[in-house]
């Protein structure tokens, strides 16, 4: 049976898993009002977000170790609630116009460039490294649950009470983790770090590339990232069409994955992670390979095909995260924990960036099938290369 996770880091997974589905509500909602006025705001308002995230992820996680994760993540989330606030006041206002929208991307992103790495380096200050992947295992299975029901909850608001009162309820998410914070102390705290700002920032690259597998595991984290999140996000649609689904057959292939990567999420939180790191990650990533290949062969009248098989490749790819997660996380010492965990979210997205526009291009020139076989050879390459992982030593050296 697994270590039994402590009551702070309960209190805090609930508040920081209502935050993230009121996050996610507000961005369907606020997606939704863009699109309204045309594609070219709806790009604006996802690039005013996502680029200071890029842009500034790396410094957020080199201040939260430097200020420590639970003042910074009081001033981030204390933002976000004068932000959401502001929000509603402007929506009612002045409706959804393209310069609010925009202005709250930009708000968005680049708060959330500093307040991720603190939030992502959370377990290790609340939970004692014997119950590590028991409390990653259920952190991920609540926020596969999040992001599966965001969009649908995010719709029926939008119809029944508006974008302003969203607006409201999610700065009242924001500020459920404020009391959360208010309440705990990390029950591993380490002191701010010493030395210049840019030394801080570059240390984070040098523990990385020095930390036993650290940045193997990292290299595998983005190469799994650029060929999984496409799937559901880009291919899955696309094959739908292609094929003549309506949007709920597509909705069903695409709610399977999400389902199967909750189902594993649960397992594992009940049983605990294997103790061979580098062969169970190699196996779900060798289950979401073949599950892949089969969403790609299950076109046309074969849905219920698909639909299956995307249970297979949320299952394995929910095996993999569910090892390499805490992998990464463990492997990295106290002093640098959220600059870590800001290089484990630069692996993740930025490759995305890059394969989101090849895979496009090779759906349309060849068929998303292809694109999907292609993604399905990367995910069996990475197999190959996880069985390599070691275990990391705990505390790596640092300055």
């Amino acid at each position: 049976m697994p270590t039994p996770l402590p009551r702070a880091w309960l209190v805090f997974l609930a508040a920081s898993t209502l935050s993230q589905l009121g996050n996610s509500v507000l961005w369907f909602a606020l997606g939704w009002a863009a699109a309204s006025h045309g594609g070219q705001v709806a790009a604006l308002v996802l690039t005013a977000s996502g680029l200071p995230w890029l842009l500034l992820v790396l410094v957020g996680g080199s201040v939260a170790d430097r200020v420590g994760v639970r003042w910074l993540l009081l001033c981030t989330e204390s933002v976000m609630v004068i932000a959401c606030l502001a929000l509603a006041v402007g929506l009612h206002t002045t409706g959804p116009a393209p310069w609010l929208l925009a202005a709250a991307g930009l708000a968005s992103g680049v708060v959330s460039a500093f307040s991720l790495p603190a939030l992502g380096s959370m377990p290790r200050h609340l939970v004692d490294d014997a119950a590590l992947p028991h409390a990653m295992a259920l952190r991920q299975g609540l926020g596969q649950a999040v992001l599966l029901a965001g969009a649908p909850v995010g719709g029926i608001l939008v119809v029944t009470v508006g974008l302003p009162v969203i607006a409201v309820a999610d700065a009242v998410c924001f500020a459920a983790v404020l009391v959360a914070l208010a309440v705990l102390r990390p029950r591993r705290s380490v002191g701010p770090s010493a030395g210049s700002f840019w030394h801080s920032l570059s240390d984070g690259a040098r523990v990385v590339g020095s930390s036993r597998g650290l940045a193997g595991a990292l290299v595998l984290t983005g190469a799994v990232a650029a060929v999984v999140l496409p799937v559901s996000s880009l291919l899955v649609p696309l094959l739908g069409r292609a094929s003549g689904w309506d949007a709920g057959a597509t909705g069903v292939v695409v709610g399977a994955q999400a389902a199967g990567a909750i189902g594993v999420a649960l397992v594992i939180t009940r049983t605990g992670t294997a103790r061979q790191t580098g062969q169970a990650v190699a196996l779900g990533l060798a289950a979401a390979a073949g599950g892949v290949a089969l969403v790609a062969s299950g076109g046309g009248n074969a849905m219920a095909q698909a639909a299956g098989a995307a249970v297979v490749v949320g299952a394995g790819t929910g095996v993999a995260v569910a090892h390499l997660g805490p992998f990464v996380l463990g492997s990295a010492p106290r002093t640098h924990l959220a600059r870590v965990q800001a290089w484990t979210a630069l692996a993740q997205l930025a490759p995305m960036v890059v394969s989101n526009n090849l895979l496009g291009a090779l759906a349309e020139q060849v068929s998303p099938g292809a694109a999907l076989y292609c993604c399905a050879a990367v995910l069996g390459v990475c197999a190959v290369a996880a069985t390599r992982l070691r275990t990391a030593a705990r505390e790596p050296a640092s300055t």
